[in-house]
């Protein structure tokens, strides 16, 4: 599907934080009100490369700024809500379903990906003290989610207090939030997957348990082995 950027960003009117003026941020991503979190997405980073201030032919920081604004208001649940209750939009519009089997299905990856976020989250305030917030954007890309997904487990997160936002809608970890991961420690195993692979500072291999190392070594050694205290000659003849 392809996402054409409005004609003309400077028609419409930039939010509280830009221009001090309503923003239309369906209008400004050039969307509909129905679009889902990838459709979001691909149209905000079209045009986030096209007025980013590094680019020498198109860029413009006001039009960059308003946005990155709607982006960070349209991938928050509680804060798209909000908007669209503004703007008067009724996304459900129709009987509401239930999902069925892929319900269970994700109920057993919200634990991980929870864990995983938290993860991310303490280790970059571990390692940035002082910068320890994500944005939604930096952390969307972190993650190997769909959008709806990582929404949902945002919305968990921040109901608990266990990861909270600044002035900007950048999060990052409570106390609260490092005291439940330290208590309830999740193996890697368990969090790996939710990571990007270019996320990881280094590559990450699985650790084999003692006893799994001990299987690697080559079953035909231990035959071969075993023959030979079993049958010193056969195994010389055929030597």
């Amino acid at each position: 599907m392809k996402f054409d950027a409005p004609a003309d960003i400077s028609n419409i009117t930039m939010s509280s934080s830009v221009a001090g003026k309503f923003q239309d941020h369906y209008a400004l991503l050039a969307i509909e009100p129905t679009a889902d979190s990838e459709t979001i997405q691909a149209a905000y980073a079209k045009l986030a490369q096209k007025y980013h201030p590094d680019n020498t032919e198109t860029g413009d920081k006001t039009k960059f700024d308003a946005a990155n604004q709607a982006y960070e208001v349209l991938s928050d649940p509680g804060l798209r809500a909000a908007f669209d209750q503004v703007k008067g939009v009724d996304r459900e519009g129709g009987k509401p379903k239930f999902t069925g089997a892929e319900f269970f299905e994700a109920l057993e990856q919200s634990a991980g990906l929870r864990a995983a976020i938290l993860c991310i989250l303490y280790d970059r305030r571990r390692v940035k003290s002082f910068k320890p917030s994500l944005s939604m954007r930096h952390l969307d890309a972190m993650v190997h989610v769909t959008g709806e997904a990582l929404n949902f487990a945002l919305w968990y997160l921040k109901k608990r207090s266990f990861v909270i936002y600044d002035d900007k809608s950048a999060m990052e970890i409570t106390v609260e939030g490092m005291d439940f991961l330290e208590q309830n420690r999740p193996s890697p195993e368990l969090v790996m997957p939710f990571i990007r692979p270019d996320s990881l500072a280094t590559p990450w291999v699985g650790k084999q348990p003692a006893a799994a190392a001990k299987i690697a070594e080559p079953v035909l050694n231990v035959l071969s082995r075993a023959l030979q205290r079993n049958n010193p000659s056969e195994t010389k003849l055929r030597s």
